[in-house]
């Protein structure tokens, strides 16, 4: 796995500083880093919620691009405990060691990934990411990037980067997406995956999810999940989309940012125990943006 490191400028100073990835330390309200000791895995989170983005050690098996969703309780950050535990039972944060991971992604967007839409249909990345970038990394804020390389979209090539903010107190990580290629205009869609649907609600530029624990094949899982993506500028916005999914859509031109957030939470983790509420947190937060 190649890392890519950034310069930033520390302008008072006048210093440049060198960014790179480490472990959480204790104090840190989020955090984010490449795992080579679990087959090139990227993991982020905060205090409430985590993710990961599956890396080329993966890829075939099936290759799967989208966003897993780990859910935990809510105070502390787990990825780095998790994972080692991981080393003596690959199956460890698959049961509830005060959160766990009972998402199941195979091959969509997961808990909020992108890609675009060509002839009707989601034209994944063939690859998992294959490059990151650290941009900002302290214990309140958390800025980074995920590349995918160059693939057919249809006729056209595009290439993607992304770029993930993580701070503290949300549930919700924002997301800035740069597509490149030789199209004139793409049409992208940013979403969530539909597994056993309890509760669902949309609007222009978002959706709103509430399920049953999709990966329940370790042990059983009584919680259920929130999930979200909220677009500002979205076209539209469809809960029973493409391939399963419930999408936004935007259609830019190469280069052009998209701007949108993705959330999730659990049952039982001690914030949002209702569809109700989690729909009442999203609207807030929405708010809380405008």
């Amino acid at each position: 796995m190649k890392k890519i490191l950034i310069l930033t400028a520390a302008a008072a100073a006048g210093l440049l500083a060198l960014v790179s990835c480490r472990n959480a330390q204790e104090g840190d309200k989020v955090m984010a880093r490449y795992v080579p000791e679990r087959a090139d895995d990227f993991v982020w989170e905060n205090d409430l919620v985590a993710y990961r983005a599956y890396g080329k050690a993966l890829e075939g098996n099936p290759t799967s691009p989208g966003f897993d969703v780990w859910v935990k309780k809510a105070g502390k950050l787990v990825a780095d405990e998790w994972y080692k535990g991981a080393m003596d039972d690959p199956d460890y944060y698959h049961h509830d060691h005060g959160g766990k991971d009972c998402y199941k992604v195979a091959v969509s967007l997961g808990g909020g990934a992108s890609s675009p839409i060509v002839n009707g249909s989601i034209s994944y990345p063939p690859t998992n990411y294959r490059d990151y970038r650290i941009v900002e990394d302290t214990p309140e804020k958390v800025v980074f990037e995920l590349v995918y390389p160059a693939w057919a979209a249809g006729e056209d090539s595009v290439a993607l980067t992304k770029r993930i903010t993580v701070t503290p107190g949300t549930q919700f990580c924002k997301a800035e997406d740069i597509y490149t290629g030789t199209f004139d205009s793409l049409t992208v869609a940013a979403g969530i995956i539909r597994h056993e649907v309890l509760g669902s609600s949309a609007g222009d530029n978002f959706v709103v999810i509430w399920e049953k624990a999709s990966d329940q094949s370790i042990e059983p899982e009584e919680g259920q999940l929130g999930l979200a993506v909220y677009m500002p500028d979205a076209d539209k916005a469809e809960l029973e989309s493409i391939g399963g999914h419930a999408l936004v859509f935007k259609t830019i031109t190469p280069g052009q940012p998209i701007t949108y957030w993705f959330g999730s939470c659990w049952s039982r983790g001690d914030r949002i125990a209702t569809s109700e509420a989690w729909n009442g947190y999203v609207q807030e937060f929405i708010a809380s943006l405008q």
